[in-house]
């Protein structure tokens, strides 16, 4: 029988061969339950036991984290501590009990399918991501009320294996011993999410986001696992097995090249030199962004200070934030995007359910709605501004007014601290993400108003091709090399170039070597890639030369198909950069 390959999303590296073990780490089933009145007193306290045992035992693995990953891992657990802090959570869960006579664990799980219906829903990706930590929450409680053992997915199974599940929470992720799991294969999970930054950080090779995999793989069929190209191999032949030990051995090789190239710039192979910056999606990911030597941060995404809390973080906490990161980049730039958050789980208020929340009350739209939200963030940028190089970036503008009205902030809040006598900047640049069709048919205005202009290439690709990122059925569809983005992109570099302000790529497709060589070709020349792709990228760009790629930029944008732009952009890179790069297994 043939051997079936599943494509998924790469989010630690290695190859690993062995049998697999399917398990379905789940949420105890909990009994539909009415306790007597006299009974809610009991109940609650049961209740507050539980929530005082998850705790503990989400700091012991706290605690582990930071020995087997390191303390910035470990701060992922934080988001766990948080949640069962929540007053929303637990004053819900209470009044259920005390409303409707629910027992402790029927009331818990109510609260908890109300919450995990929210953020499934939510137009926000980082909150989506967040769902296993609350299942981590979910079964550490709900064991301790049932009086059940929390499930062991490795009980009863001799030898190692490659552990596919549907998804894994963080700490069963942690507590994973490397000698008894060789790989992990997960049907869901992005590259952020919490599970995919720690098996990374324990050096456990890792793929997510493969389509059906629960359902297309049995216990005990022979699989191999590629983290460098994101593939799973379901009862490969010998020959298969052989081919995929030598790509593991030339993959390590190529990653000792690219260490030993660590601390060489990105300069073309015709002497331009380019700026490579990470994007930071966690704090965690702060110090892999210090150590790849990024030259600053290009988009500092902040909705992780506002997912899974019952109350906005302060001024003060944003502060601090802040601060700890520019001044990890003492000479670099730090730029700061606004949160980009839809108005339901800004905490302190609520919104209308949406039926299309990608195309709804989000992000600068909710800021400007709501300044108690974003003056607090404003602020704590300008204050942070006084001892670091940093820049304030606001997402998915649409209209100028929006830009105007976050200059006005901007302004009005650096006069209140002034006036108040606290330190901080007497301004900041602002900047604008390009992500929507309107921003770039109005680059030219919002060019002459902002400090600079970064394109978001990943909303960009999915509002111009209407194509929604996080579908598997579109995922053939989703492609940056669509000639619609390289026009798009074309004009925004012209506008920006008119301007004399800086422009930048900050999206995935600043990541990848192909459309690296594209990006150059329409000139831009800064760019904001994923913490781990900075050595890859600057290898690459070291092996290109510019002025050849602008030499082609005609013929790509006269290009009447994606596959045309991909197949020009392979041809010539080919030629200049190792294909181990170019043709994923």
């Amino acid at each position: 029988m043939p051997h079936r390959l599943i494509h998924g999303i790469a989010v630690s590296p290695g190859i690993a061969a062995g049998p697999a073990l399917v398990v379905r780490w789940e949420v105890p089933e909990v009994p539909e339950q009415a306790i007597a009145p006299e009974a809610v007193d009991r109940e609650i306290a049961r209740l507050r036991d539980a929530l005082a045992f998850a705790k503990e035992r989400i700091q012991a693995v706290r605690r582990q984290a930071a020995e087997r990953a390191g303390e910035e891992e470990a701060r992922i657990f934080d988001a766990q501590l948080m949640i069962l802090d929540d007053q929303d959570l637990i004053g819900g869960v209470e009044r259920l009990i005390r409303d409707n006579h629910f027992s402790a664990e029927r009331a818990f799980a109510l609260k908890i399918v109300e919450w995990r219906g929210l953020w499934s829903t939510h137009g926000s990706p980082l909150l989506r991501e967040r769902l296993a930590d609350l299942t981590d929450v979910e079964i550490r409680v709900l064991t301790r009320l049932l009086g059940v053992d929390e499930p062991d997915v490795l009980a009863d199974h001799d030898g190692p294996v490659i552990l596919v599940a549907r998804d894994l929470t963080p700490s069963l992720t942690v507590q994973l011993d490397r000698e008894a799991v060789l790989a992990i294969a997960c049907e869901q999970g992005t590259r952020t999410s919490h599970s995919a930054i720690l098996a990374h950080a324990i050096g456990i090779p890792a793929v997510v986001g493969l389509p059906g995999v629960l359902s297309r793989v049995k216990t005990g069929e022979s699989v191999i696992l590629d983290g460098w190209t994101g593939t799973l191999m379901v009862e490969p032949t010998p020959e298969d097995a052989a081919r995929a030990r030598a790509r593991d051995e030339q993959q390590r090789v190529f990653a000792r090249e690219l260490a030993a190239e660590a601390d060489r710039d990105a300069v073309t192979g015709d002497g331009r030199r380019l700026t490579v910056r990470a994007n930071l999606d966690l704090p965690e990911e702060l110090s892999v962004a210090v150590n790849g030597r990024a030259e600053g941060i290009g988009l500092m995404r902040t909705e992780f200070l506002v997912v899974g809390r019952g109350r906005m973080p302060g001024e003060d906490e944003q502060y601090s934030l802040y601060r700890r990161v520019g001044e990890s980049f003492p000479t670099s730039e730090v730029v700061i995007r606004t949160f980009d958050l839809g108005g339901d789980k800004f905490p302190g208020f609520r919104a209308a359910a949406e039926n299309n929340p990608f195309l709804g009350w989000r992000a600068i739209r909710v800021c400007l709605d709501h300044p108690e939200v974003f003056r607090p963030q404003v602020r704590a940028i300008l204050r942070a501004a006084a001892k670091a190089r940093l820049k304030l970036m606001i997402p998915l503008v649409t209209r100028i007014e929006e830009l105007e009205a976050t200059r006005r902030i901007v302004e009005e809040e650096a006069a209140a601290l002034a006036k108040a006598g606290i330190e901080a900047a007497a301004s900041v640049p602002v900047g604008v993400m390009i992500e929507t069709p309107a921003a770039v048919l109005i680059a030219d205005q919002l060019s002459r108003r902002a400090d600079f202009v970064s394109v978001g290439t990943n909303d960009l690709v999915q509002y111009t091709l209407a194509v929604d990122r996080g579908n598997a059925r579109l995922a053939s569809r989703f492609t940056s090399l669509h000639p619609a983005i390289l026009r798009s992109l074309d004009i925004v570099r012209r506008a920006a170039a008119a301007s004399r302000i800086e422009v930048s790529v900050c999206g995935e497709m600043a990541s990848d070597p192909v459309a690296l060589y594209v990006l150059l070709a329409l000139g831009y020349r800064t760019f904001s890639v994923a913490a781990r792709s900075l050595a890859l990228i600057r290898w690459v760009a070291r092996r290109l030369r510019a002025e050849d790629a602008e030499q082609a930029a005609p013929r790509l944008l006269v290009a009447r198909t994606a596959d045309e732009v991909a197949e020009q952009a392979r041809a010539a890179v080919r030629q200049l950069v190792d294909p181990r790069l170019l043709e994923p297994a």
